[in-house]
């Protein structure tokens, strides 16, 4: 099978893309609206791009009819969000989020989880998530025309917030957190089963 992207409909596309890239990890984004209305929504167009300083990226879709998502226009607005680490336990509340909810709405009650506040932006962090990033918004580029329009958003990232069990020796310790990772259609994966290889050493 050969596939052209050029002129493919926007679902299939989609369908393609992330059947191909993956596993993706999963930015759960906490965004404060102009109307003082907490914003929660996963996406796993997600990578992190600089070390120094700490940028992050996150690729940001249209609605179906077109519009921009809530949480492009709080970040548009607010300059600022956060990404929240989705793990096991969260698996529910996240994808409880995942709707096109009404602008009014809060996720957060929604989802039954708890904003807490953050210490260098206006966004909510996730108390129940074991990592919490405080992005600065740096930038965003726009590619697509019309119905097919996606943003990509850099933050550089101010603070990070680890829960103490899961920091250990100058570490996060990766392997404890049950992080998930999306995958291609409704399927998700979780990162318990892993293995080990060292790099080789070239002189």
């Amino acid at each position: 099978m050969k596939i052209d992207p050029a002129g493919l409909e926007r679902k299939i596309a989609h369908d393609v893309l992330v059947g191909a890239v993956l596993p993706r990890p999963i930015a759960f984004i906490s965004t404060l609206g102009e109307d003082g209305v907490y914003n929660l929504a996963p996406y796993s167009f997600f990578i992190p791009v600089s070390m120094n300083p700490i940028i992050v990226g996150v690729g940001i879709g249209r609605k179906r009819d077109g519009s921009k998502k809530d949480t492009l226009v709080n970040i548009e607005w607010g300059k600022d969000f956060v990404v929240n680490l989705v793990t096991e336990p969260l698996a529910e509340a996240m994808n409880q989020t995942a709707g096109e909810y009404p602008k009014d709405v809060d996720e957060f009650q929604v989802a039954g989880l708890t904003p807490i506040q953050a210490d260098l932006v206006k966004s909510p962090r996730v108390g129940e998530s074991p990592v919490n990033m405080e992005c600065r918004l740096h930038q965003i580029l726009s590619f697509g025309e019309s119905t097919r329009k996606n943003e990509f958003v850099l933050g550089e990232v101010l603070r990070i917030h680890v829960k103490d069990e899961y920091w250990v020796k100058g570490e996060i310790q990766s392997t404890k957190l049950r992080a998930i990772g999306r995958m291609g259609g409704d399927f998700y994966c979780r990162t318990g089963d892993v293995f080990e290889m060292k790099r080789p050493v070239v002189r």
